[in-house]
């Protein structure tokens, strides 16, 4: 797994944050959501960016949130601090009418009952499909004053590292595959006081 970093930082290339990226926080950002976060963007554009934390499972299962998936008992993530009473899902199954293309081979939402259809019958399993309550947004230009106030660090990533059944050690494994730099960080505790 190489990493092309698209932020400048330590004499690496600057490309602006895109649809598809990953953000990765900076050890030093101890926000309770966005701590030792990986975060992918769904969209971005003039009008704002949003997107889902990606390596927070929590305690909270499938079955808690949908009565009728009793049997399918998959995690459930943390996607972000906005509509946190609401689901959200992305899913490797292609064009599920109403779903939105992040990247190749990767989509967000769609039609539900589409998507409870092809779990019930066998064809989606933890390994196509990840769901989250709420997610991360940001206002025209504020993820851009983020970037800059150096709270997060920018990568490319593939559908097949997003849907990832380690999703606890992404914001580790990213830092180590993105150079020496990066990899100290990797070790960084969770919470420095303790250190």
């Amino acid at each position: 797994m190489s990493r092309k970093l698209i932020r400048k930082r330590m004499d690496k290339p600057i490309i602006e944050p895109s649809q598809g990226i990953i953000l990765i926080s900076e050890p030093s950002l101890q926000d309770y959501y966005f701590k030792q976060s990986v975060v992918l963007l769904a969209e971005h554009s003039r009008e704002g960016t949003f997107g889902v934390i990606i390596n927070k499972p929590v305690e909270m299962r499938l079955p808690e949130i949908f009565e009728d998936m009793q049997e399918f008992d998959f995690r459930v993530f943390l996607g972000g601090p906005v509509k946190n009473d609401s689901v959200f899902f992305i899913h490797t199954l292609g064009d599920v009418s109403g779903s939105l293309k992040i990247m190749e081979g990767l989509y967000w939402g769609g039609d539900l009952n589409t998507v409870k259809s092809c779990i019930r019958k066998g064809l989606i399993n933890e390994n196509h499909i990840r769901f989250f309550v709420g997610y991360a947004g940001w206002h025209p230009q504020q993820l851009e004053r983020e970037i800059g106030e150096n709270s997060w660090v920018l990568s490319h990533t593939t559908a097949k590292e997003v849907i990832n059944n380690r999703p606890e050690a992404l914001w580790s494994n990213y830092l180590k595959h993105m150079g020496h730099d990066y990899a100290i960080w990797a070790n960084y505790p969770s919470d420095p006081t303790l250190n």
